[in-house]
């Protein structure tokens, strides 16, 4: 059974613009068109694949069906600049080649920022990055949305390989002034259970984990949920709460005195690997590469 390639793209364009009138757009078609095409792609392979929600969301097979697209779509464009006919607008700089990835919010604002430098003037591959939390990133892998992933799973998605990458320390810091009016007696069950937290989202578990390390008791801990990564630590710096945040975003406060660890010598260590697909692809090559030396330079390494 062959599928055609004028449906397959009318389907990639609806999930990577999320509407059949922006997808028409895109492709220079009507939405009408986009439609047809996609009941045609429904027809042909006996499956409904798109959720016809706002934005358009992939139904299981859809997922399966979303990373083919993308794989296709990626060697179609490194081969056509590869002999010489793939080209952008205007007609002489080469295809750029979009590399969908999902990278953790503490990562994206410190070390994995390299990453473009190094590949932006040797490349020409246009980012798209989505922001997840380390524990969650690799669902994205599973679903076709990204073609890698910073995670801090070691288990590999089917059809991607994992790779170690090293080891993001966090420290629990907040305000001297803080710690001494909520921590006076140490890191206790008591004073866990006062003492405001900050957490960046409902997925950062971060707090509860290191909470867990030092006690053994379920804690409920007052929680701010603050989902900036700069504004986590001038929170901590003003007083509003507690919260883990990576040793080099600290590191200068603590120097000047404006940030203290709640638990001195109980830092909390989270590996991260990277995901990627399975596929001979030179520019995946590439950025792999230089996301692995990248991080070699910026985390611990695996002990």
């Amino acid at each position: 059974m062959k599928i055609d390639n004028a449906q397959l793209a009318a389907f990639a364009a609806v999930l990577s613009e999320g509407s059949f009138e922006a997808a028409a757009r895109r492709l220079h078609l009507t939405p009408s068109a986009i439609s047809q095409r996609l009941k045609q792609l429904e027809e042909r392979l006996g499956q409904v694949l798109l959720q016809r929600t706002i934005p358009c969301q992939p139904t299981v097979a859809g997922k399966t069906l979303a990373r083919f697209t993308g794989q296709l779509a990626l060697l179609e464009a490194e081969l056509l600049n590869e002999v010489g006919t793939g080209t952008d607008e205007d007609g002489e700089t080469p295809m750029p080649l979009r590399i969908p990835m999902v990278v953790n919010a503490d990562s994206l604002d410190s070390w994995f920022i390299d990453v473009f430098d190094q590949l932006a003037s040797t490349t020409a591959i246009r980012f798209d990055i989505r922001v997840e939390d380390q524990d969650h990133s690799a669902a994205l892998l599973k679903d076709g949305s990204v073609m890698a992933a910073v995670s801090a799973s070691p288990n590999a998605v089917p059809g991607c390989v994992v790779e170690p990458l090293g080891v993001m320390r966090y420290l629990a810091v907040a305000s001297p002034e803080f710690l001494q009016r909520f921590f006076s007696q140490g890191a206790t069950v008591a004073s866990f259970r006062q003492a405001p937290t900050l957490v960046f989202n409902r997925k950062d578990g971060l707090q509860q984990r290191f909470i867990a390390r030092l006690t053994d008791e379920e804690v409920l801990a007052p929680t701010h949920f603050l989902p900036s990564t700069h504004g986590f630590v001038d929170a901590a710096r003003r007083g509003l709460g507690w919260g883990m945040m990576p040793e080099h975003f600290v590191r200068e406060g603590m120097r000047l005195g404006e940030l203290v660890e709640i638990a001195p010598g109980h830092p909390l260590d989270v590996p991260l690997y990277w995901h990627r697909w399975r596929l001979d692809s030179p520019a995946l090559k590439a950025l792999s590469e230089t996301v692995h030396r990248t991080a070699s330079e910026a985390l611990y390494a695996f002990v």
